[in-house]
This record gives C-alpha cells, structure tokens and sequence, in this order.
C-alpha cells in the first residue's frame, strides 16, 4: 500500500518514534513510514511480526485520521448489542483456529474492520478462550450406546455364572491432529475425527 507523506510529516514521525516508549505506537509509525517509502503491506507485516490486516488497519488509520495512539478497550464498540449477540451465537457454533478469520468474517458479514489485537480483547472480554477442542469418534451414536447399555444390564441378569468378556481394539494410525481455536469459555467444542486406512490392529479381552 503505497502513500505519499510530505518531508515534514516525515520528521514529525521519525521523532515521535524515537521520543515514545508505547511499542504500538512505535509499530503504528513504521508501518506508515514503510508504506510511503514503497513497502508493500505482507513485507511490512513480516518485517513487523503483524498480521497484514492489522498493518493495512495502521496504514488507514493515520491517513484517514492521523491516529497513532492505540484506544484502550480495542474495537468492541464497533459492534452493536444485536451484531454482538448474533458473533457470539456464531463462533460458538463454528469453530475458527486464527484471530484474522475472525476479523475477515466481521468484515466480509457487516463491512466492520477490527483490527487482530482488538478482536482478541474483543474475544476475551465476551468469554472466548484459545484452547483445544475435545475430539469425539464421527461414528459415534447415542442411541446405538443406550440400546447396548439396555442390552448389557439384561444380559448380566441372564448369565448367571457364565463370564461377561469385553474384547476390544487398538489400531495404531495416523488420526486427525486437533489443533487450539476460539473457544467461549465453560464451553466444549467437539470436532470429528477420522484416522488413516493403514493400521495395526491389536485385539484384546477382560473379564
């Protein structure tokens, strides 16, 4: 993202840089400088350890406004009470691994741009938590595990002195690697897993 700032306000940054200790503020204005020296958006985020969104937000941000200073609270009143309840119904339903998602989908939904350190604070002020998700077996059926325990209690009245056998598996494979995403919190998010065709099956047996 090419911009055009005059020698003076060049200056003006340049010293500002070097008098401010807010680390935001410090990044705010490299990225405005880069930008006006021909720095495209992904090499200044590189250099800068951002996302390419959050340095697209600075870049704006100084040349709509000329803000350079950070607000506290980040961008939660950007969304009203009725977008707030409908984001938190869907992330709770969706499962999204990286902040910058997030800010996409905001965006993409109602044309409202976070910037990712706002959207975190945003996430954790309502409840969100980046953890991992518990894995669950996509045959799984709790219907199928009612009728066996149903079945079981029957057969252990039926059998009298006869032994009960459990026989039961382990196929070592390559299975589905959870990973962490936004979770609201004293919430579980359950994702389907699937593993590989190729296994070794090792069968086994209690009383």
């Amino acid at each position: 993202m090419k911009i055009f700032i005059t020698d003076k306000q060049k200056a003006e940054l340049e010293h500002l840089h070097d008098t401010s200790r807010d680390k935001r503020v410090c990044d705010r204005i490299k990225a405005v400088l880069l930008a006006s020296e021909g720095w495209s958006s992904a090499m200044i985020a590189q250099a800068l350890r951002l996302h390419e969104t959050t340095v697209n937000q600075h870049i704006n941000d100084y040349v709509n406004t000329r803000k350079l200073k950070p607000e506290n609270g980040g961008s939660a009143s950007r969304l009203c009470a009725e977008k707030t309840a409908l984001l938190i119904s869907y992330l709770s339903q969706h499962l999204f691994h990286h902040t910058h998602d997030i800010v996409a989908y905001v965006e993409h939904r109602w044309a409202i741009r976070f910037g990712i350190p706002g959207m975190n604070k945003w996430l954790h002020r309502h409840g969100f938590s980046y953890k991992k998700p518990a894995g669950v077996p996509h045959k799984f059926s709790e219907k199928n595990q009612k009728h066996f325990i149903e079945y079981y209690e029957n057969l252990k009245k039926t059998a009298g002195n006869e032994p009960i056998l459990f026989i039961d598996a382990v196929h070592p494979t390559q299975a589905t690697k959870l990973s962490y995403g936004w979770i609201r919190k004293g919430h579980k998010k359950s994702v389907k897993t699937t593993g590989s065709r190729i296994r070794l099956n090792i069968l086994g047996a209690l009383i």
